[in-house]
């Protein structure tokens, strides 16, 4: 069985593994939380209000949102809801191009549908035919993550489209725009034209709830049913329906912080041509960054400091790389000055 490699659990320290928002969230959501009463916190929550706000962000009608317990429970019940079931006898199948986020291998097995992995191309460059020419009879889910984790790199939206007109009957494209906040591109616009097509959001990334798990995705009405029959009943707590409200009010926030995450890229890829590193120009909230040989001693350098950045080595394509969160440009530095401490030691 495929299991998801979870990160250690640190407290303290420098977190920029798990591509968390590293500002923390809007005060307003402190504040609207503080306000909770006893009494709301006792009764199971209302979600009209929230999911009316997600709508109005977004741009689209009410019925095309469908709040979940963070982007993987979205996820989850897609896979369950597409995979559950064989073609003629044999498992369903979910296409999914290499390298991706882990969650899609684990949620596909999960729901004993088949993995279809399409390998990278050079420089993660979208593998276009390659995808459409895994798609068969027996395809029922198409996994696509724009911008790409771990690499940073977008999916051109022409090709999503290629995709979603290539399949038939009830295969769903599913696309995963977690950052996709940072690329300040969205196949959102286009939903409209294509009815097979599911979009995922998650507020953890830009908008810094990933304590508190709430997501959502947006598609035709039609085609979310069979999710919106997985979710679990009161799948969101109080406290993240609150939260969202407060968030998604806050745009100044918001906005900083995606300044702060666009000046950090740019100094780690600064780092990265001074140092002689391999990276790659990311649409998102990190960068993927190839240190060869000397990963683990630089991974086990860098925590002996108290900074955590992901190993991705063992994804496709991805050997000798680490991805490193870029959030608060404070942060980014200390970041690049121990970098460059270890490295420059290293080759001295």
């Amino acid at each position: 069985m495929i299991s998801y490699q979870k990160p250690p659990e640190v407290r303290g320290g420098l977190r920029l593994h798990q591509n968390e928002n590293t500002g923390g969230c809007s005060p307003r959501v402190i504040e609207a939380l503080r306000k909770l009463s006893a009494e709301q916190i006792s009764q199971y929550p209302p979600s009209a209000e929230a999911t009316t706000a997600v709508a109005k962000h977004f741009g689209v009608p009410v019925e095309n949102v469908c709040l979940t317990n963070g982007l993987n429970e979205g996820i989850m019940v897609l896979a369950i809801a597409q995979l559950r079931s064989t073609i003629s006898g044999a498992a369903a199948e979910a296409i999914v191009p290499e390298p991706a986020f882990e969650i899609f291998r684990v949620h596909i097995a999960v729901a004993g549908g088949k993995l279809v992995q399409v390998m990278p191309q050079p420089n993660f460059v979208f593998p276009l035919d390659e995808v459409l020419a895994a798609i068969t009879s027996k395809t029922r889910l198409v996994f696509l993550s724009n911008p790409n984790n771990p690499t940073g790199v977008s999916i051109p939206l022409d090709a999503i489209g290629a995709i979603a007109r290539r399949v038939r009957g009830e295969t769903i494209v599913f696309v995963d725009e977690a950052y996709a906040d940072f690329a300040g591109v969205s196949f959102i616009p286009r939903l409209q034209d294509f009815p097979n097509v599911i979009v995922g959001r998650s507020f953890s990334k830009s908008f810094g709830l990933a304590g508190l798990r709430i997501g959502c995705v947006i598609g035709n009405p039609r085609t979310l049913e069979p999710i919106r029959l997985a979710v679990p009943v009161h799948s969101l707590n109080v406290a993240a329906l609150t939260a969202i409200q407060a968030a998604l009010g806050d745009r100044e926030h918001f906005e900083n912080y995606l300044r702060e995450v666009t000046q950090s890229k740019e100094l780690l890829y600064a780092a990265c041509d001074r140092l002689g590193l391999k990276y790659w120009q990311s649409d998102a909230n990190f960068v993927l960054v190839d240190l060869g040989g000397s990963t683990e001693s630089v991974l086990k350098d860098l925590a002996a400091r108290g900074i955590y950045v992901r190993d991705r080595s063992t994804e496709p394509g991805c050997a000798g790389c680490v991805r490193i969160s870029t959030g608060i440009v404070e942060h980014t530095q200390q970041c690049i000055a121990a970098l460059e401490e270890i490295l420059c030691a290293a080759r001295s």
